[in-house]
């Protein structure tokens, strides 16, 4: 299948059911309710899932009970591999291809709604008998989450004084048949900021949510400041990986756009100075496992949007996501590195050779730095470079630095790196009290008393690197270069 008729979720499901070993489908019957994730736990999750896990392929769920007419997809970024072959390039130029989109944006465009498809099916808030809970077949990843969670959903709103639009994700809860909870990782941007403004303006925010969309959008969602400064919409770039506008759509009772070609459309308002508690449900005090590992505390207070309205395909596939998942790393950690890789590129050009966001830190609290010195001079630069990488992406804890020589993409060569060129007396940079993230439950007074705030770290460089000097006492072994093919062509078909 051609790569440039991936436009949707269906079209990138078509491609992957062309390549053996990146997706299943079953028909049992599955209980949305803990049971599809406690099943994908094992099939494919990976990332910082509890073991025994392992990168797999994505899943169809087509019998979901209580939901007769639609399917879950679960796990389809789970694999870097995936992903690449989805974006139509190689896994460790994830990156790159990312970088250059955020260079060459291209700007989505509003299409008629004569002919969208996310609205062929809709359900309005008034409707008799309407209810969120029985129309969305969003799963509960555990038995003791706060209540079923969207966990794909593509959040679309527009400031309220300048009418610059953005999309993230976020977490959101299915509360009663016609509201949803919505956390904001505090001090985050863009959405966080044009609720803010309509709140204290006392205006609802108009705001829809669409589920089940091409992959590249939901990459490229992930993005964060510096990189996307605020007012930046994000469709862009998926725009530019794809080299073809996002289509949006008028949302039918709010004024908002949403991803025409979506499977799934939300469409609501944030009601300004309404609260609701996030376990109000089930009193568990828990929300949902979040990419750490954990699972995270219910927040207390939590804004609240008003749906209006369900609009969906048909037989629609709702898309979702285990929290603590290789797809978490996936769709948090290749913006990473391209951030990584373009302000490190601006300020020394031609040094840093690639970034991996390691699967351990879930795609935000760890990054491997593969870095090249060629001169004397540029002794301490790989150090300015990881001080760099913490400047594009605040939410990074530990960064490991390793040579040319070490595949920053291999754990066990990069542990050997950690092994055989890093002394811990002089090869370890602290950053102590530097602002990071609340969902790493180490980043705690109660943990460390001399941090003076939740979400406040020690951040760590592991410099890996051989100094200039005895590069020449490093030299890893030499092989003779064959060519295996000749004696096992089996393994390279």
């Amino acid at each position: 299948m051609d790569m440039e008729k991936v436009v949707d979720l269906r079209s990138a499901l078509e491609l992957l059911k062309n390549v053996p070993g990146q997706l299943i489908e079953t028909n049992e019957p599955v209980d949305p309710h803990a049971e599809l994730s406690g099943v994908y736990r094992y099939i494919g999750a990976g990332g910082t899932v509890k073991r025994p896990t392992k990168i797999g392929p994505a899943m169809v769920f087509n019998r979901v009970k209580g939901h007769d007419d639609a399917r879950v997809l679960i796990g389809l970024l789970a694999s870097r591999e995936r992903v690449a072959l989805m974006l139509n390039t190689k896994p460790d130029r994830l990156g790159f291809l990312l970088n250059e989109a955020v260079k060459n944006p291209i700007d989505p465009i509003v299409v008629s709604n004569d002919h969208v498809k996310a609205q062929e099916i809709v359900h309005y808030a008034d409707d008799p008998g309407f209810d969120i809970r029985k129309l969305i077949p969003a799963p509960t990843n555990t038995e003791e989450d706060a209540g079923p969670y969207v966990t794909m959903g593509m959040c679309y709103a527009s400031d309220p004084e300048t009418g610059e639009s953005d999309i993230t994700i976020h977490r959101l809860c299915l509360q009663s048949k016609d509201e949803m909870s919505m956390y904001f990782v505090p001090g985050a941007r863009h959405l966080g900021v044009f609720r803010e403004k309509a709140e204290k303006a006392g205006k609802p925010l108009p705001i829809s949510i669409s589920i089940g969309v091409d992959p590249a959008i939901e990459i490229a969602a992930c993005f964060e400041p510096p990189t996307t400064p605020l007012g930046f919409n994000e469709l862009s770039i998926a725009g530019a990986i794809r080299n073809q506008a996002v289509e949006l759509a008028s949302c039918l009772t709010i004024n908002e756009k949403a991803i025409a070609n979506a499977e799934y459309v939300i469409e609501g308002e944030l009601i300004p100075g309404k609260r609701v508690r996030e376990d109000q449900n089930t009193n568990t005090g828990k929300a949902m496992p979040e990419f750490p590992g954990y699972t995270g505390p219910a927040i207390a207070e939590l804004p609240v949007i008003k749906v209006k309205a369900v609009t969906h395909r048909t037989n629609p596939i709702m898309q979702t996501v285990i929290g603590p998942s290789e797809e978490h790393v996936n769709m948090a950690g290749i913006p990473t590195e391209a951030s990584i890789l373009q302000m490190v590129e601006r300020a020394m050009p031609g040094r840093l050779l690639n970034v991996y966001a390691h699967p351990s830190g879930g795609g935000k609290y760890m990054a491997v730095l593969q870095f090249k010195k060629s001169q004397p001079s540029d002794e301490g630069r790989q150090r300015q470079a990881a001080l760099l990488a913490f400047s594009a992406f605040s939410e990074l804890k530990h960064i490991m630095i390793v040579d040319e020589d070490v595949d920053p993409f291999d754990s066990n060569d990069v542990m050997w790196a950690l092994n055989t060129r890093y002394q811990g007396d002089v090869d370890t940079v602290f950053l102590p009290g530097v602002r990071c993230h609340p969902l790493d439950p180490s980043q705690d007074p109660a943990y460390n008393p001399a941090l003076k705030d939740k979400g406040i770290s020690c951040k760590t460089i592991f410099d890996c690197t051989v100094p200039y000097h005895l590069k020449d006492k490093f030299k890893r072994a030499e092989f003779k270069e064959v060519d295996p093919r000749r004696f096992a062509p089996e393994l390279f078909e």
